[in-house]
């Protein structure tokens, strides 16, 4: 009866009597047990490393998210009652992906759906005042972009850590001057002037544009010195979000600037 219910397994097979398994190899040494107990029991597998294709992939995703919902909020023309909140969201959004350095996809997707929206409503309210004056702005920020990124990748300049303080600094001094300027104009029309149609405005809007192409150079080493030292590819989320925001506000800066020499007859 035994012999009739032997296992053909052979996993099986190999036990010895009452199914206890019998071990047929070589007895491991001490100096074998204790490399196996120092061993490691789990290893987690590493994350993969940034490319730069990482990084165009999701910098079209992050761009297109931007500009699909500001074609959106133009063509249904959804107005500032819908535009200023999504502003708001956007700019909490924006700030807490940069200063805690998200690499959260749905965080920057959010920030680029609702600063599309903002940006679409203003930009047709600019299409209404200034006839064309939209795209010259979008392909004034193309030239800016081209020529920037040549700029970089011919080595014509490379930013350094003193440049790099020195951009961080001036656009932190924009922002505060720009929000002086609006508590200003509350009190006193056009404020300090920083934004009105004039020398002031129109040197304080050339030099915003040139923050911008500054924040250009600063997303394009940050990106090349990530692909360089390996960092794990979810930091491309990071590095799209920066360069969207570049661009955002060397769109909104050019746009501007073209307002104060375009005739709105």
């Amino acid at each position: 009866m035994e012999a009739a219910m032997e296992s053909k397994n052979p996993i099986f097979s190999r036990r010895g009597p009452a199914g206890q398994r019998a071990w047929t190899g070589p007895e491991p040494t001490v100096q074998q047990l204790d490399a196996m107990y120092a061993a490691p029991s789990y290893a987690p597998p590493t994350a993969r490393a940034m490319t730069m294709d990482d990084v165009v992939v999701r910098g079209f995703l992050t761009l297109g998210t931007l500009v699909l919902s500001a074609a959106l909020a133009w063509y249904f023309n959804v107005g500032w009652g819908l535009a200023a909140p999504a502003m708001l969201v956007g700019l909490v959004l924006g700030l807490i992906v940069s200063f805690r350095q998200s690499t959260n996809p749905a965080l920057i997707l959010g920030y680029s759906v609702c600063y599309g929206v903002a940006i679409g409503v203003l930009s047709h309210m600019y299409e209404n005042f200034y006839s064309g004056i939209v795209l010259q702005a979008v392909l004034g920020t193309m030239v800016a972009f081209g020529g920037t990124l040549a700029v970089y990748a011919l080595k014509i300049f490379r930013p350094t850590p003193k440049f790099a303080k020195f951009v961080v600094a001036a656009g932190f001094a924009a922002v505060g001057l720009m929000l002086i300027n609006w508590i200003a104009s509350i009190f006193v029309s056009g404020g300090l002037g920083l934004r009105a149609d004039s020398p002031v405005g129109w040197i304080f809007s050339a030099a915003m544009i040139l923050l911008g192409c500054f924040f250009l150079l600063l997303d394009f080493d940050e990106i090349e010195r990530g692909v360089r030292s390996g960092v794990p590819e979810r930091y491309s989320w990071l590095m799209a979000f920066g360069l969207t925001l570049s661009l955002v506000w060397l769109y909104l800066e050019i746009l501007r600037f073209i307002s104060y020499f375009t005739n709105n007859d």
